[in-house]
């Protein structure tokens, strides 16, 4: 299933639910799959390459590509959904033969975890969530601006001022690299086809039933950063509130990017979490 290439990005691939699945694998033992966010040019190790290295010392660490981003095949006609980017996690993992895992998910990627782990609770141990959408809020304008995206290097640059709360993690080979990305053979066209003008109902589209995360009874860690312009933190508190065994932990002087901005502390929370008997 390996994948021979000099770009980092691309892992693995397998075919699950009849869509070719990128995804990198390392480490072994208990399985942590961690599902990535929503940004133009987003892929699975560009949000999670910093703390893959230090999660897999001590579990195995599954990060695929959602449908419509990264280096996962693109369907044409495909229309994105929450309902199918479960069953694509769902079928990534039956197809990888595990009945149980981890979960962690950022933004996006903690919207499809809670409903993931509503519809399927059985196949979840234990719960992350990392500046998590997933219940009903007004749209921020950085993420109007993040979904709005529309290919040029300035625009990049100026939606990556908006993750960080550092603008020293904030250059222009970044946004350089992003934007190339952004602009690679049907990225764009995909990305654009998700979460079309106006905005506000995506946010409620990736929205769980209060009272079905209520119901969560998973041991669930909340993490967000305490100047996040993406996503507000007051939906991690919300979070905490609805989900009684949960614990958050807030960072300061942090914005959308805690698995960047605070990469070490963050791998050490979790894998704490995830190791706790």
């Amino acid at each position: 299933m390996s994948t021979t290439t000099s770009s980092p990005e691309i892992g693995q691939s397998i075919t699950a639910g009849g869509l070719k699945i990128n995804y990198h694998d390392h480490g072994s033992g208990f399985p942590v799959l961690m599902i990535h966010g929503s940004g133009p040019g987003v892929s699975a190790w560009v949000n999670w390459r910093l703390v893959i290295p230090e999660l897999a010392k001590e579990r195995r660490v599954l990060a695929p590509d959602m449908a419509g981003f990264g280096f996962t095949e693109r369907v044409p006609g495909m229309v994105y959904s929450m309902e199918k980017w479960v069953q694509q996690a769902i079928d990534f993992i039956d197809a990888l033969g595990l009945p149980v895992v981890d979960l962690v998910g950022n933004s996006f990627g903690g919207a499809l975890s809670l409903a993931l782990t509503i519809k399927h609770p059985e196949r979840v141990r234990r719960l992350v969530l990392m500046g998590a959408a997933g219940v009903s809020f007004e749209i921020t304008p950085a993420l109007d601006a993040v979904w709005g995206y529309e290919p040029s290097f300035e625009n990049m640059r100026s939606i990556m001022d908006v993750f960080a709360y550092d603008r020293g993690l904030v250059n222009d080979d970044l946004a350089r690299l992003r934007y190339e990305a952004s602009v690679r053979p049907g990225f764009h066209e995909s990305y654009s086809s998700m979460f079309p003008a106006p905005r506000q109902r995506w946010v409620e589209a990736l929205a769980s039933d209060e009272k079905a995360i209520a119901a969560i009874d998973k041991e669930t860690l909340i993490i967000h950063g305490r100047e996040d312009k993406v996503i507000p933190l007051e939906n991690s508190l919300r979070f905490s509130q609805l989900i009684s065994r949960s614990q958050l932990h807030v960072f300061g002087r942090c914005g959308h990017w805690t698995q960047i901005e605070h990469s070490k502390r963050f791998s050490q929370l979790v894998s704490n979490f995830l190791t706790e008997s």
